[in-house]
């Protein structure tokens, strides 16, 4: 499905998200506070657009995802680009200082495995970001979203990209996904430490933030 959609995903997610995905990506580059030297797994990557931002810190980053397409659509950007299922990720224990995924936890066939993983390939002391569709909190403007998240949305999407129908899955997958604080329970249950959220545009997207004691 996601290499369905890899020729026009980015301009898709800018559309439907009227160029918000930009200010979330650099929330959460701000939320990983990286550093000039320090190594970052960007998991779920797809066209390495979150990696070129985060590369802005100075860090090494390398771009990770299950679809071969998206990374194959995001080639002109000049970052490491490795294929891996986040399940069993293609790398050593602790070689990373941060680790993130944005968008793409809910679309991992077993997330909890995902966590768990991500846990594996973190330094002691290193850290997580999560950047995720997630609940908004006030009722009002949870119902108008949930409107457009389930009827507009699709109808967005075929005007722009390469595979409409894969945004049905996108609007029910985000739907059925857990709220803020279920979610960082589950980060909590697969050995994370210290979990707390932020919420972006009203809850629309939260980032979770965690740490690895040991």
């Amino acid at each position: 499905m996601f290499d369905g959609v890899a020729k026009r995903y980015d301009l898709t997610n800018t559309v439907i998200s009227a160029g918000q995905d930009r200010y979330w990506r650099w929330a959460t580059r701000k939320a990983l506070a990286l550093r000039p030297g320090e190594r970052v797994l960007d998991l779920a990557a797809g066209t390495g657009v979150s990696t070129a931002e985060f590369i802005k810190s100075g860090a090494w980053c390398v771009a990770t995802d299950f679809s071969q397409g998206m990374l194959a659509a995001g080639r002109f950007r000049e970052v490491p680009m490795v294929a891996g299922d986040a399940t069993a990720l293609p790398f050593a224990d602790g070689v990373f200082d941060a680790v993130t995924i944005s968008y793409g936890l809910r679309n991992v066939s077993d997330p909890d495995a995902g966590l768990r993983e991500l846990l594996r390939v973190t330094k002691p002391g290193g850290r997580l970001v999560i950047a995720e569709f997630s609940t908004p909190v006030f009722g009002p403007f949870r119902t108008l979203y949930m409107e457009y998240l389930m009827k507009a949305l699709p109808r967005v999407a075929r005007s722009v990209s390469s595979n409409p129908d894969a945004y049905v899955y996108l609007a029910e997958s985000i739907r059925a996904w857990p709220n803020q604080p279920q979610l960082a329970l589950r980060i909590a249950d697969a050995g994370w430490s210290a979990v707390k959220w932020r919420n972006l545009t009203g809850g629309i997207v939260a980032l979770h933030r965690a740490y690895k004691l040991d």
